[in-house]
């Protein structure tokens, strides 16, 4: 039982204020403080953010969504951004980054997982974590933003892309966004289709939304569309061209909505983001180099052509990682000594003490690192 109950835990951030004055001259062990503070609700810490898990909803045959009620360290966000969170498993510290679909007045925050075969995160989230237990929340990111001012938006999702678009979409309706909106989500399946319920609730209280699905597995009778995204499925959709447009899924599925409206040539905005990385260049002739760790006096062999993220791990090693396509910063570290290439963008970092990411950097030649 709690002692301190979890409506309260929003509060407890000013209280906790001379603790802090104490630690931050040496008077106190944070850990110390942590370790009575957790005695009073396992949320509860002096400068870590954690969460209680309030409610889980399935809201697809392999989606879950989280409600969750933060401490008083978090610092707030906006729906259609993405929060990095970690958990321990088998010792091991694991973060991965998921949407907010819905950030509350009265705090609470909501994610959607959808489950990832062979995944070590999202298995344990969806089967294993109970009501009541409790998250650690990381960074706030993202740069989606809903278009105030556009005469109509279209919202192009797929898979699990449907979570920042539908944060964003709740927000902007209740708020009184009247101009037209169309949400198309392409899925492989029928079971797949996340928030139909609601989606369809929304669209018969707003007179402005309308919500379509498009299948882009096997053939079925009932789909409204069939396979994946192509202009015709456009069709029947009012001044597209003049529509802002938000768009999210795999890259793939990005880099195809990037190419319909460049075709267009509209002048309205466009706002994507990709959860899957883009295609990494690699070097033209593999070569052969060693990657030195600096703190672990560890010497590798490794190679120009793949990630230094990706090499660590062939070598059993498990570097803090989350998004793995540069976006989450969870893998920087500081480059000691020696020359690796952006594998999105080909540019060459040099610089002793940088910052480079471990999922997007690959060594020239050889390397030492931080780590």
């Amino acid at each position: 039982m709690n002692l301190l109950p979890t409506a309260l835990l929003p509060a407890c951030a000013l209280l906790l204020r001379p603790l802090r004055y104490l630690v931050a001259r040496g008077w106190l062990r944070e850990s110390d403080v942590d370790a009575w503070l957790r005695l009073l609700h396992p949320a509860l810490r002096l400068n870590r953010v954690l969460a209680r898990v309030c409610a889980r909803e399935w809201v697809a045959e392999d989606m879950l969504a989280l409600t969750l009620q933060p401490n008083g360290n978090w610092r707030g966000a906006q729906p259609g951004q993405h929060v990095q969170l970690y958990i321990e498993r088998d010792g091991v510290r694991l973060s991965r980054s998921y949407s907010l679909t819905r950030v509350g007045a009265d705090g609470r925050l909501q994610i959607a997982i959808k489950r990832q075969a062979g995944g070590r995160v999202s298995p344990y989230l969806l089967e294993c974590l109970a009501v009541g237990e409790v998250l650690e929340l990381g960074t706030v990111q993202g740069e989606l933003h809903w278009p105030q001012q556009a005469p109509g938006v279209l919202l192009l999702a797929a898979g699990s892309g449907i979570t920042p678009l539908l944060g964003l979409l709740r927000s902007a309706l209740a708020q009184g966004f009247a101009a037209p909106v169309t949400l198309l989500h392409y899925v492989r399946e029928q079971g797949q289709r996340a928030f139909a319920d609601e989606l369809q609730a929304l669209q018969a209280q707003y007179s402005n939304f309308q919500v379509r699905w498009a299948l882009t597995g096997a053939e079925t009778p009932s789909a409204e569309l069939q396979g994946r995204f192509t202009a015709e499925h456009l069709q029947g959709i009012g001044d597209v061209a003049q529509r802002a447009v938000l768009s999210c899924g795999p890259a793939s599925f990005v880099a195809a909505v990037q190419h319909w409206w460049q075709g267009t040539g509209s002048q309205a905005e466009l706002q994507v983001e990709a959860f899957t990385p883009p295609p990494l260049s690699v070097g033209s002739e593999r070569r052969e180099v060693q990657l030195s760790l600096a703190r672990s006096r560890q010497v590798l062999s490794a190679h120009n052509q793949a990630s230094l993220l990706e090499q660590a791990e062939a070598h059993g090693l498990r570097p803090a990682h989350g998004c793995r396509q540069g976006i989450c910063a969870s893998c920087t570290c500081t480059l000691v000594s020696g020359v690796v290439r952006d594998m999105r963008s080909g540019a060459r970092l040099a610089e002793p003490g940088q910052a480079i990411r471990l999922c997007i950097s690959a060594p020239e030649g050889d390397v030492e690192i931080e780590l």
